[in-house]
């Protein structure tokens, strides 16, 4: 005996769409699902205005947030191009404190617009200058402050960082920093710098095989650079 396809899918299909045509053919069967749908908000009225509510309130305070954080941007950049200027002509004082008219200067503009992209570039001219003043542990503070998706900058940042450590003579942060230096985005121009100063930084710590270690990658991995013949010379120098 032949078997009997079965067409349940097919027919429940087609009914469904048998009854979603009735339904907007028929105005008693539709004004039925209509007469539902505001059963339903009657019932649920709190809950559809608190979150109605809710919505707007969130979407406002994207907006609002947004719009606070341009305009405060652009103040914070107002105030850090002449500061920068001052920096450019090593008026230090005056590119971190301010000269009292056009600019509060790094710190300010740091410490009061540090959520804008001009405040956190602050942070970064803050740390430098502070470097230059001889105020370390204030350098080491806007320094960590300071974050970038630029990686030139930001790898820069760790290494001015490991500047400071090395003044403060806090040897095993100093190497801390340079590695994250060295190992953010490596690239033939700036890499070798920073390995150089690891090296030293492991010297100083009293890990001369570290040290040794380190001048052996520059020699390897970047025997072009300036920097080699110097990994060389200080690597002979340690008997490694």
């Amino acid at each position: 005996m032949a078997k009997i396809k079965t067409t349940k899918g097919k027919n429940t299909k087609t009914t469904k769409q048998q009854e979603e045509t009735k339904l907007y053919e028929s105005a008693e069967a539709l004004q039925e699902e209509l007469g539902k749908s505001q059963e339903f908000v009657n019932k649920n009225k709190n809950l559809l205005t608190g979150a109605l509510t809710v919505l707007v309130l969130i979407v406002g305070g994207i907006f609002f947030y947004n719009y606070t954080i341009e305009n405060q941007n652009r103040a914070a950049q107002e105030q850090l191009f002449p500061a920068v200027f001052y920096l450019e002509k090593d008026s230090l004082a005056q590119a971190m404190q301010g000269d009292g008219n056009f600019t509060d200067g790094f710190a300010a503009i740091a410490d009061e617009y540090g959520m804008t992209n001009a405040g956190n570039l602050a942070s970064f001219y803050a740390g430098y200058a502070s470097l230059e003043e001889g105020n370390f542990d204030n350098a080491i503070k806007y320094l960590k402050d300071f974050s970038s998706s630029d990686y030139l900058v930001q790898a820069r940042a760790y290494c001015l960082t490991g500047d400071a450590y090395m003044e403060k003579e806090d040897f095993s942060e100093a190497v801390s920093s340079y590695q994250k230096a060295a190992n953010h985005y490596p690239n033939e121009q700036f890499t070798p710098v920073y390995l150089l100063k690891l090296a030293l930084a492991h010297e100083q710590a009293g890990n001369k095989d570290k040290a040794a270690a380190t001048y052996q990658t520059i020699i390897d991995d970047y025997k072009d650079s300036s920097e080699a013949n110097d990994a060389k010379k200080f690597k002979a120098v340690l008997g490694k």
